[in-house]
C-alpha cells in the first residue's frame, strides 16, 4: 500500500494477487492537477482501492475517490465548494472488442472495459476519475438559473417556453382564438 501522489505506474504482469493502493496527492500536486482541470482548487483528494485478477488474464480495479473541489459559480463566479465521493470501477481486460474508427461511433455497453495495458497509471486514473465526477454547471447556494435570450436585432428573443413541443399549437391556438392578429 502506497500513499506516494507520484506513484510509478503498476506492470500488470506483476500483478498475481489483490494489490491495495491509497493515493493522497500533496498541495503541489492537488495545485498542478485544479490547473489541469480548469477550477480553482482541489482542497482535499484520496483514491484508494485494489487491483485484483479477474479470471486468467484480466485484472479488475476496485476503489473510492474522495475529494473537496473548489469550481467558480455558472452565473456569479462566486466560489463554489462541492465533496465528492464516487465509487470507481475498471477491467483491464485481453478481450476488448475493436474500436470501429470513424467520426461517428457507438459507446460501448459497459464503459469500464479497457484493454489491458503492460503498465495501469493509478495517479491517470484518479485525474480521469475526478474529472468526470466533477458538477458540469456549479451554482452558489440561493443562485437560480438565468435566462439568457439571444436574436437578430428587431426580432423577438426566443424564450424557454417557445422552444418546449407544445409551444408552436399554443401560438396558433391564441391566433385563431383573436380574429384581430395578423397571421
Amino acid at each position: 500500500m502506497s500513499n506516494d501522489p507520484t506513484m510509478a505506474p503498476l506492470r500488470t504482469k506483476d500483478i498475481t494477487k489483490p494489490t491495495a493502493f491509497s493515493i493522497a496527492p500533496d498541495a503541489t500536486t492537488r495545485s498542478a492537477l485544479a490547473t489541469e482541470l480548469d477550477i480553482t482548487s482541489v482542497r482535499k483528494l484520496r483514491f484508494e482501492g485494489e487491483i485484483a485478477p479477474e479470471g486468467p488474464t484480466d485484472l479488475r480495479l476496485t476503489a473510492t475517490l474522495g475529494a473537496t473541489v473548489v469550481q467558480p459559480c455558472v452565473v456569479t463566479l462566486e466560489p463554489v465548494t462541492t465533496r465528492i465521493d464516487e465509487s470507481v470501477s475498471r477491467l483491464f481486460s485481453t478481450e476488448i472488442p475493436e474500436i470501429p474508427e470513424g467520426d461517428e461511433v457507438e459507446m460501448p455497453e459497459d464503459d469500464t472495459v479497457e484493454p489491458l495495458p503492460d503498465e495501469i497509471d493509478l495517479s491517470a486514473i484518479m485525474s480521469e476519475a475526478l474529472a468526470l465526477a466533477l458538477p458540469a454547471w456549479p451554482r452558489a447556494e440561493g443562485v437560480d438559473p438565468i435566462d439568457i435570450s439571444v436574436t437578430e436585432p428587431g426580432k423577438t428573443a426566443m424564450t424557454d417556453d417557445d422552444a418546449k413541443p407544445f409551444a408552436g399549437l399554443k401560438a396558433l391556438r391564441d391566433k385563431l382564438d383573436d380574429p384581430d392578429q395578423e397571421g
